[in-house]
């Protein structure tokens, strides 16, 4: 009989990751119960979830910290993993003590240029500032802290000495495409 994987999803912005990984994962083998959670109303995930045939649910941040309703909906959800794909806010304390496993993808090779308000275009411009040799994606667990949980899979790519953040951005985010799905087909096979 096949098993029925619970994943929930994560994002604050376009969505790209998360669609990317709902219809990679779902042409597998594996029957998927997607859960898609965001906190913000305007994000892009929203219409990508809606052209996938998949409820995303908008919660308000205060409630993301101050209240055990997103708790109790996701221990009903019983997840066999948790995904953070572009999602901006800290994840709680409460949450990593559910020891259910939550993992991240950081467009940086960490522990370089992680951290609270590193993230997007902020990375790239730091990482062509500083003039970086290397840049690339982490994939790492989530842990208390921003972008310092156990590394699980890292993957870089060189800089062109005429790199800007746009053509950074876009290296970073076709390496997300492919190595993403990638890990967590592995994680949840």
């Amino acid at each position: 009989m096949l098993k029925i994987k619970n994943i929930i999803i994560f994002a604050s912005g376009n969505g790209s990751n998360a669609e990317n990984l709902i219809l990679k994962l779902s042409a597998d083998k594996v029957k998927i119960n997607w859960h898609v959670f965001t906190n913000n109303p305007n994000a892009g995930v929203i219409k990508r979830c809606e052209s996938l045939n998949i409820k995303c649910e908008v919660f308000e941040k205060q409630l993301f910290y101050n209240s055990s309703l997103i708790e109790q909906k996701i221990l009903r959800m019983n997840p066999d993993l948790i995904i953070l794909a572009g999602f901006l806010l800290k994840i709680p304390i409460s949450f990593i003590n559910m020891r259910f496993s939550i993992i991240n993808i950081h467009p940086s090779i960490l522990p370089k240029y992680g951290g609270k308000g590193m993230y997007g275009d902020y990375i790239h411009a730091a990482v062509i500032k500083n003039k970086e040799l290397f840049s690339g994606i982490t994939i790492h667990e989530v842990n208390h802290n921003y972008d310092e949980g156990e590394i699980l899979f890292q993957k870089k790519i060189k800089l062109e000495k005429n790199e800007s953040i746009a053509s950074l951005s876009k290296k970073i985010n076709e390496l997300e495409m492919k190595y993403f799905p990638e890990l967590v087909q592995r994680l949840i096979n």
